[in-house]
């Protein structure tokens, strides 16, 4: 069995030049450095409708794509997750993929995709707060699903003019403290694993 670290990374954005996709590509980068292996997905390739029991209830099979995410989840020891805020709360769109991957198929357990699996929070926001009272909600959210939520957040104030044309971050600072907080998320996952 590997022992190292799997991570599962993605935005809680679809918008093509999303601030937050940025932020998460970089911060899966640097976990590829500190010896992880992640995967990067974008939400944008998962067509899931918005979570209705009835919907659901009437469908002869399960949501394929929110199968096949659910299943990416369920394959990898843990998450780096960037969210927008929304008036003060975390996108709709990373509530709908949370929702529709809490769903128990048939001999699950209930969460079982998330249940005592680490996970890594951050923002990034055009406000000069770069999105950290999103990330209060999103932190119960995440702990409500049984996960462990680092007790670090990251947030990239002033978005707008963070990152460059090839979509990094300017501050080298700033740049530092992504890499450093993404590397404690693949230590912590190492040490869950040994």
């Amino acid at each position: 069995m590997s022992t190292q670290p799997k991570i599962l990374a993605f935005a809680g954005s679809a918008r093509e030049g999303s601030f937050n996709k940025k932020l998460v590509r970089i911060a899966a980068e640097a976990a590829r450095k500190a010896g992880a292996e992640v995967t990067l997905v974008d939400l944008r390739d998962f067509a899931m409708p918005l979570f209705d029991q009835d919907f659901e209830a009437s469908l002869p099979a399960e949501q394929p794509d929110a199968k096949r995410l659910k299943d990416l989840m369920r394959a990898h020891d843990g998450f780096l997750i960037a969210s927008p805020e929304n008036n003060s709360s975390f996108s709709a769109l990373l509530k709908n993929t949370l929702d529709w991957a809490s769903r128990r198929r048939e001999g699950e357990k209930p969460h079982e995709c998330y249940d005592g699996k680490p996970v890594a929070i951050m923002s990034a926001s055009p406000g000069a707060l770069g999105g950290i009272r999103g990330l209060q909600t999103l932190r119960l959210l995440l702990g409500n699903l049984r996960m462990i939520v680092l007790p670090d957040m990251m947030a990239v104030g002033d978005a707008g003019t963070a990152f460059d044309a090839n979509g990094q971050l300017n501050d080298p600072k700033q740049l530092a403290a992504i890499e450093s907080f993404a590397a404690r998320l693949v230590q912590f996952i190492a040490r869950l694993k040994r």
